[in-house]
């Protein structure tokens, strides 16, 4: 299905959006879209086009958008009230779900993004440890905050331990405060964590990075090392917090960190993040057991009863029997199916991550590390991009996010799409030759 052109009412509001926010968008994906509604796996945009959405606003939508279960609480909550900046129902009962479920969570305290919650993390293992230096990997998103915009996608490559600022605003002061170690490269993770061990407040790492598998041995080398010498381990985890599994990428692959953080799926497509940990590091959220080393830590809607209780229902849902397993045969059909298609087509290309989250990375070799995802070629992938919104596919320029709620029905408009993107490639090289 071809979208349509846009209506005079997008037109226009694309109009306005150019006169009044930068760029003409949120600063988040494409601004040629704008959309109206979303329903299970699928949006629609203001011109009344239908797409198969891998978007998933980033990843909340885990069991799809406007799932029954939780609009209905939610509507019944937005008659009792919004937001109260006290302890309420849902937020109580949405932190016991989480602490029965996620293996490092003892204790939970909540804010409303992932950023947000990256950022008290790593303030909380300064705190703890009473050092300021945190070793993050190369190509690891870790929020937007200035720790967090150190060696994401650096645009030169350094020699690490280096920190690369990926944004102008930095100070440098804060770059000495980052050590930076590539991802999976198990002896040098180990040997930098020692040499900086006097200086090291924790060690932070999204346990999947981006769309690449940690190496066997990689996650429980840096659980091995950080605990030997005491140094806190963080996962973040805001974006494989109950989607790998019910208990996260930790449980997942068995591994469990100090710290996590999390945020998208827990607010159920509402403002809301946490950091969960143990109780030694979690004390010193509480005035009374931290004394002088009491961190501060307050947000207008942390815990807001809205965000708090559609992330409960969601949880509830992901609950139920077959949800997990639906998610990861829906992935696993598409990734089979284009990875058919690549080697049929004699197409360069590798299908890079998990079930639940994934793309095509358009290179050749051992795809481990930032670097080596790098050199895909990024071209390639805007055209096979473009190709698939034309036929109905939305996604974000470098990643497939699935749902519990995508049907057989999607996954063959998605591989018809890509099929559609192969051809084209091919007449393009045919005719480039």
């Amino acid at each position: 299905m071809t979208p349509s052109a846009p209506t005079a009412r997008e037109q226009e509001l694309r109009s306005i959006a150019h006169r009044v926010l930068p760029g003409g968008g949120f600063g988040n994906v494409t601004t040629d879209v704008v959309l109206h509604s979303g329903k299970a796996g699928r949006v629609w945009d203001v011109s009344g086009n239908e797409y198969v959405d891998y978007l998933l606003g980033s990843g909340p939508m885990f069991i799809g958008h406007c799932h029954p279960e939780v609009t209905e609480a939610v509507q019944q909550q937005l008659t009792r009230g919004t937001t109260f900046f006290a302890n309420n129902e849902y937020g109580i009962l949405l932190a016991e779900a989480i602490v029965d479920a996620v293996p490092c969570a003892d204790q939970v305290r909540f804010c409303s993004s992932g950023t947000e919650a990256d950022a008290y993390a790593m303030r909380l293992v300064r705190a703890y440890r009473g050092r300021e230096k945190i070793l993050k990997f190369e190509g690891g998103y870790h929020g937007m905050s200035d720790w967090g915009l150190l060696s994401l996608a650096p645009k030169s490559l350094a020699n690490f331990p280096q920190a690369v600022p990926d944004t102008p605003g930095i100070p440098r002061s804060v770059q000495n405060e980052v050590v930076v170690a590539p991802y999976n490269d198990i002896d040098t993770a180990v040997r930098m964590i020692r040499e900086y061990a006097d200086e090291l407040a924790g060690v932070i790492a999204e346990p999947f990075q981006r769309l690449i598998p940690p190496v066997p041995g990689f996650l429980e080398a840096l659980r091995e090392v950080t605990a030997e010498l005491g140094i806190p381990l963080i996962f973040d985890e805001v974006v494989t917090g109950f989607r790998f599994a019910y208990g996260g990428a930790q449980e997942h692959y068995g591994v469990v960190p100090d710290i996590c953080t999390m945020g998208k799926i827990i607010g159920g497509g509402f403002p809301l993040s946490a950091i969960a940990g143990k109780a030694e590091f979690m004390a010193l959220f509480d005035r009374e057991r931290a004394g002088e080393n009491f961190m501060t830590q307050i947000g207008t809607l942390s815990g807001n009863p809205v965000a708090a209780l559609a992330g409960l229902k969601t949880l509830e849902v992901l609950r139920q029997p077959g949800q997990y397993e639906r998610a990861y045969a829906t992935g696993r059909a598409l990734m089979d199916g284009m990875t058919a298609m690549l080697d049929d087509a004699g197409i360069v290309g590798q299908v890079l991550g998990h079930p639940v989250m994934f793309d095509v990375i358009f290179a050749t070799g051992d795809l481990r590390d930032y670097r080596s995802v790098a050199k895909g070629d990024a071209a390639v992938q805007r055209r096979f991009n473009t190709v698939l919104r034309e036929h109905g596919v939305f996604k974000s320029d470098g990643k497939y996010y699935i749902s519990t709620a995508h049907t057989e029905a999607d996954v063959k408009q998605t591989l018809d799409g890509f099929a559609a993107a192969v051809a084209a490639e091919k007449r393009l090289r045919k005719n480039a030759a």
